[in-house]
């Protein structure tokens, strides 16, 4: 275990049997169609890699960049959409991928961004819901791996100050490190 970890709360082996169960209910709902997978980078990479590995169902994948965090622990409130999808939406169910859903900020103001332009559904993929976060806007997971508290979590693509997105595993960073 990486020594800034205080502790791991989902092991490789808890993520690969939680991304495999929900690629099996995707498959289920998009069974028949071409879905695009949107990952919002850099958080939802090792997701997005395991998860449309898991599907039954054909799929495209294409990325946004949006950023509401910078090199902070909380949300500045304030969403960029900092790199645009190459592939037309228009007439597609879209899943927006993410590593974690917190205030929704980000997601709220993607969903929207995306939803202006025509397709034929849009829908949330989170590999973390952070329960205990008060939500803005109206983004919500339609699909999602686990429901996490209010602590600061990093691995499989989640970091802290663009470190720890290595780590095979989520675990809780150390309030030392990011309160420096």
């Amino acid at each position: 275990m990486n020594k800034d970890i205080e502790r791991i709360i989902f092991s490789e082996e808890d993520l690969k049997k939680a991304v495999a169960e929900l690629g099996k209910r995707i498959s289920a709902d998009y069974a028949g169609k071409d879905p695009l997978l949107v990952g919002i980078l850099k958080g939802s990479v090792t997701f997005l890699t395991d998860l449309m590995r898991s599907l039954d169902c054909g799929c495209s994948i294409d990325f946004m960049v949006a950023k509401s965090y910078g090199n902070s622990t909380v949300s500045s409130g304030n969403v960029k959409i900092l790199k645009d999808l190459d592939t037309d939406v228009t007439g597609r169910d879209v899943i927006i991928v993410e590593d974690i859903l917190d205030t929704a900020r980000t997601l709220t103001a993607v969903k929207k961004y995306l939803q202006s332009k025509a397709p034929a559904s849009v829908k949330i993929c989170a590999l973390l819901d952070k329960v205990t976060a008060e939500k803005a806007g109206d983004a919500k997971a339609d699909y999602k791996c686990f429901d996490v508290g209010n602590e600061f979590v990093v691995g499989y693509g989640l970091d802290y100050a663009e470190h720890y997105r290595e780590l095979p595993y989520i675990g809780v960073l150390k309030p030392e490190v990011y309160s420096k």
